[in-house]
């Protein structure tokens, strides 16, 4: 993103004399003046920063309010016992509520119980509510019950699927890992989805619920559990450890550093160490971007354990790599909104504009870069930090909940016209409906920082705050980022009391006003921040004015693909309600000067309008998180009238292509569609229909297969099968009526588009027939496909 990608040079700018450019005419000398006698006062930002306790924080009305009262609803709804149902079971012990459906009926089944206790936690510490506490309480108790009835200190919930097909206890599959028999295979370990990362969340509950509801129990269970896991890593060797870490795992590395952080137990720290998954984080700590390709979300908590790491140990390589990691995701692999990841993964470097799909930013990614982000910043607080915070907080975290339902997204789609799909009430429970969970359940967490005397206000969300070191209550009221006025008062204060309240100025922003008890203010600033250092008392009040200017941003790498942003928000074209169908164009921008033909419509909501630069058509803009239940545009190629003009000669010689084509066909097949597939008698097995870049197609898994029947006539014909460009490590075979026609491997050498394949049919396979059926086989240890369709036509 471009704007991220200039943080350092507008902080160097900032820094300058223009900085002290708040009071409109103050002189060059007065400036100076004024200089000199605050450079003892406040002229730098502490070095360090740590977060004020979340239940430090109420929040006022505003949009984060209404996210986390949804939220609290839909906690309240759900049940623990369902949670827990594995964890009873496999104790041998009575359950107590039937098992959620999705994922928690899965494999990988358990893992909701570890989120879940850490949103009830976070939201007894945001809210406060009474009843949340019992939740808490009794989750963590009865995990408690299951260790002892287990006998070892194990407690989990993951199911182990047999190379027979059964569904068993996953406790089963850990005696074989000590023994050295390791299957890894990226989500699968030894046939159970994921269980480190099913673990680490559960660490993660029992952690969050003695720090934000005070139950101790916890500690002891997540000790109990420790033991366990340390007894089956110790049985391994440093290579094996390397093998099982080859299978996503999460933080499990954060976890017991997070455990030695609380026991002071050099164990914890010595295992927390040894989980080092040296395939993935050696190259970043020298300082290497070999991230195109691997899986977004299996990456972030490996280094936010790093970053942990560092914090208890010193060690610099770790926090080098947690550095490099986070520069290189925000300004190189990030879309506009803050997200990450196409279909769950990196890209090459500065590529985004090929890869804007239905398939965008898992939210996951994004509720763990904000993670990291909150330790980099506690390091070495600087406002660059919370500009990119601020922008993936509120243009993707807020659009992945329906605040209406309290439902969430698993992906936020930035392709053009395609809506939000949301989870259903009990029978999804997504990784990133879980993480929702959480997300929503914090969004005081990280408004306000403090170190010694200095305050920082680093998110402008309506809202309270108890600060006990400067034995003050202070209260912050604003639209922004609908309105640029920020209003912040010191509602209680003991006495007067010298301190700095440092408020963030974002780097988008090219001019600021600010006001002290409603008169011009002159103050200092430093990396990105206002310092206002005074003798405070209470009512005194402080206004930040700040210009919500339209401007375009380009992605990564491409100047000609560019998306509207109003200050921090992203603005996005409506293009109709996310349940009536869209079958239009992706719309375009053009012009000479696009920016100047916006105009608003109602700029207290944000809403603007396109006037004559809009194709087909010009469109209506609102935020874009806001457009729940809307189909939105975010990006826009962006042309010169003589650039459309030429792009729409290429775009009719395709389609004429295309008509072509139609006219030779004999039969298509659209695989992943329930009617064509029907009628082409599909069969399969370990075979899954997929969706991705607004097509639809199909993949066989190793061990299976899919097969359909076409219409055909006589004469030479050819088969054509249609594939992203991009897929890799691809083998497989096409046969018709049972004899392979061709040997397929796709190798990721066709980038940024879809590929036809066309395989000629000798005339003996079709000859006399009215139909033939079509087979693809993975070999094994690989996929087929997916394939994105199948056509039958004449070769002329």
């Amino acid at each position: 993103m471009r704007a991220l990608s200039s943080f350092h040079h507008r902080r160097l700018v900032l820094r300058g004399a223009a900085g002290l450019g708040l009071v409109p005419g103050l002189s060059a000398a007065s400036a100076a003046t004024v200089a000199t006698g605050l450079a003892t006062a406040a002229s730098s930002v502490p070095a360090t920063a740590q977060a004020l306790p979340l239940s430090s924080v109420r929040l006022l009305p505003s949009v984060y309010a209404d996210a986390v009262q949804a939220n609290q609803a839909y906690l309240l709804r759900l049940s623990a016992d369902r949670f827990l149902h594995n964890y009873h079971l496999f104790a041998g012990l009575p359950v107590k509520g039937a098992i959620y459906g999705g994922w928690e009926s899965d494999t990988i089944a358990g893992e909701g119980l570890g989120h879940y206790l850490s949103a009830l936690s976070l939201m007894y510490a945001q809210t406060g509510t009474p009843a949340l506490k019992p939740r808490i309480d009794y989750i963590v108790a009865e995990l408690a019950r299951v260790q002892q009835a287990q006998g070892d200190g194990y407690a989990a919930g993951f199911m182990r699927k047999r190379k027979d097909g059964t569904v068993v206890d996953g406790k089963e599959i850990f005696p074989e890992i000590m023994r050295g028999e390791i299957r890894s295979a990226g989500f699968d370990l030894n046939g159970c989805w994921v269980p480190l990362y099913n673990w680490h969340k559960v660490f993660a509950g029992l952690f969050d619920a003695q720090t934000y509801a005070g139950n101790d129990q916890a500690l002891q269970v997540a000790l109990g559990l420790a033991g366990y896991i340390d007894k089956v890593f110790a049985a391994l060797n440093d290579e094996q450890v390397q093998q099982v870490l080859g299978c996503e795992h999460g933080g499990i590395n954060e976890s017991f550093a997070e455990l030695y952080a609380r026991t002071q137990d050099k164990r914890w720290l010595a295992l927390a160490q040894r989980l080092y998954h040296t395939k993935v984080l050696l190259p970043l700590t020298q300082g290497r971007d070999e991230l195109a390709n691997l899986h977004s979300n299996t990456q972030i908590p490996k280094l936010i354990g790093l970053a942990r790491l560092h914090e208890l140990t010193g060690r610099q390589s770790d926090a080098n790599a947690v550095d490099f990691f986070w520069k290189r995701v925000t300004q190189h692999h990030s879309y506009v909104i803050g997200g990450n990841g196409d279909r769950e993964y990196f890209s090459a470097p500065d590529t985004i504009a090929a890869h804007i799909t239905e398939q965008t930013c898992e939210a996951c990614c994004s509720y763990n870069m904000l993670k990291m982000t909150r330790h980099l910043y506690s390091w070495a607080p600087d406002a660059a930090y919370f500009d990119y915070y601020e922008r993936t907080h509120l243009n993707h975290i807020l659009a992945h909940q329906n605040p209406r339902t309290g439902m969430f997204t698993y992906m936020t789609p930035l392709m053009s016209g395609v809506a939000r799909e949301y989870s259903s009430e009990e029978n999804d429970f997504w990784c990133c409906v879980l993480s929702g969970m959480e997300s929503h359940a914090k969004h005081g967490d990280s408004i306000y920082w403090e170190n010694g005397d200095t305050l920082f206000v680093n998110l402008y969300i309506p809202s309270t705050v108890e600060w006990k070191a400067g034995a003050a209550q202070l209260e912050l009221n604003t639209r922004y980022p609908y309105e640029g006025d920020i209003d912040l008062k010191v509602r209680r204060l003991a006495g007067q009391r010298t301190f700095t309240v440092a408020l963030r100025i974002p780097a988008w922003a090219a001019q600021h006003t600010l006001l002290v008890n409603g008169r011009p203010h002159k103050a200092q600033q430093d990396k990105g921040y206002v310092l206002i250092r005074r003798r405070w008392r209470a009512g005194d009040t402080v206004r930040l004015s700040l210009p919500l200017d339209l401007r375009l941003e380009s992605t990564a790498g491409n100047d000609h693909v560019v998306a509207l942003l109003r200050g921090p928000m992203v603005l996005a074209a409506d293009l109709g309600a996310a349940d009536k169908p869209f079958d239009g164009l992706a719309p375009a921008l053009v012009g000479a000067n696009i920016l100047a033909s916006f105009a608003p419509a109602d700029k207290s909501k944000a809403l603007y309008r396109s006037v004559g630069s809009g194709r087909p058509g010009d469109m209506k803009f609102a935020p874009f998180f806001s457009q729940y239940e809307r189909r939105a545009a975010v990006y826009f190629n962006a042309y010169t009238e003589s650039e459309w003009a030429a792009s729409e000669v290429a775009f009719r010689k395709e389609e004429a292509r295309l008509k072509d084509l139609a006219a030779r066909s004999v039969d298509v097949m659209h695989l992943g569609e329930m009617q064509p597939e029907r009628d082409h008698d599909l069969q399969s097995d370990i075979s899954y229909p997929v969706s991705y870049r607004g097509r639809n197609g199909r993949d066989a898994r190793t061990g299976g297969y899919f097969s359909f029947r076409m219409k055909c006539t006589t004469g030479p014909l050819v088969l054509q099968a249609s594939y992203w460009g991009e897929e890799r490590n691809r083998d497989f075979y096409i046969s018709v009526d049972g004899e392979r026609i061709a040997r397929v491997m796709l190798d990721g050498s066709h980038p940024g588009a879809f590929i036809d394949e066309e395989y000629p049919l000798p005339e003996r396979l079709t000859s006399g027939k009215s139909s033939v059926v079509v087979r693809f086989d993975p070999e094994p240890g690989h996929t087929a496909g997916p394939v994105f369709g199948v056509r039958l036509f004449t070769s002329s």
